[in-house]
């Protein structure tokens, strides 16, 4: 009954996924009916312009907001792990607490009324990346947080007693230890951003159109095969992603042995 009930689980999870698949292969364009094998979709997707457009605006506004969330994320986190207690910090950790817990609604609309308020920037590119900035960077000052908490500052004492500046202790000492947490929390933002539809579309404005937001006006007019074609490359992107750093964990575990 356990092992039912466990397979019934995956089943329901996964076999909508193995159906977007198997039909971005359908040589019909109809979702309902098999129709025969064929590879045109993904032929007809790499030359939608407005779709591959959007897929490179998304990737640059994903790297863009990534990088700066990290700078940011590195800067709060560094200060709630070192910094101890002074005046501003239960501000701090309420602001960076509040994305954490805020509807993607509430952001995007905040957003937008603060945009439309001061007048500045443009609705764009720009605005885009400072909201994607603003909702990432808690979950990278967390990553980084909870590494520094975990690592010794004996190393940052032991620098500054021998003669280093607080600069040359954080870039020779610190900047090393918290760069895993460093990677992990751009990779976490950059996928957020990457994901992200609400947000961008209360602050986006004409000609700033990502990806998630072009896939979900086109489902208004119903899922078409190159949609799912589309999918399917995002689907095998993240399984290579997995793959490799499933074979890197394993690599790095045999050598230690």
């Amino acid at each position: 009954m356990t092992k039912a009930a466990l397979w019934l689980g995956y089943a329901f999870l996964y076999a909508p996924i193995a159906l977007l698949i198997t039909f971005s292969f359908n040589a019909s364009r109809m979702l309902t009916s098999w129709s025969g094998f064929t590879w045109n979709w993904y032929v007809v997707l790499f030359h939608d312009a407005p779709l591959i457009e959007a897929a490179r605006l998304s990737l640059e506004i994903a790297a863009m907001a990534a990088t700066g969330a990290t700078i940011l994320g590195l800067a709060a986190g560094y200060a709630l792990a070192r910094f101890g207690r002074f005046r501003l910090r239960p501000v701090l950790t309420l602001g960076l607490a509040a994305p954490l817990i805020m509807p993607d609604v509430l952001i995007g609309l905040s957003l937008l009324l603060l945009f439309v308020t001061i007048g500045w920037p443009r609705r764009g590119v720009a605005t885009i990346v400072l909201a994607h900035i603003t909702f990432s960077l808690s979950y990278v000052a967390v990553i980084v947080r909870a590494r520094l908490a975990g690592t010794d500052r004996a190393l940052e004492d032991a620098a500054a007693d021998l003669g280093a500046t607080p600069f040359t202790a954080f870039r020779r000492i610190t900047l090393p230890l918290v760069a895993p947490a460093l990677l992990s929390g751009w990779l976490m933002a950059f996928t957020l951003s990457l994901d992200d539809l609400v947000v961008a579309s209360f602050v986006s404005g004409p000609g700033a159109s990502t990806l998630p937001m072009v896939v979900f006006s086109a489902l208004k007019l119903g899922a078409t095969p190159e949609l799912d074609a589309l999918a399917t490359i995002i689907l095998a992107i993240c399984g290579l992603g997995l793959a490799a750093s499933a074979w890197l964990t394993v690599a790095r575990g045999g050598a230690r042995l």
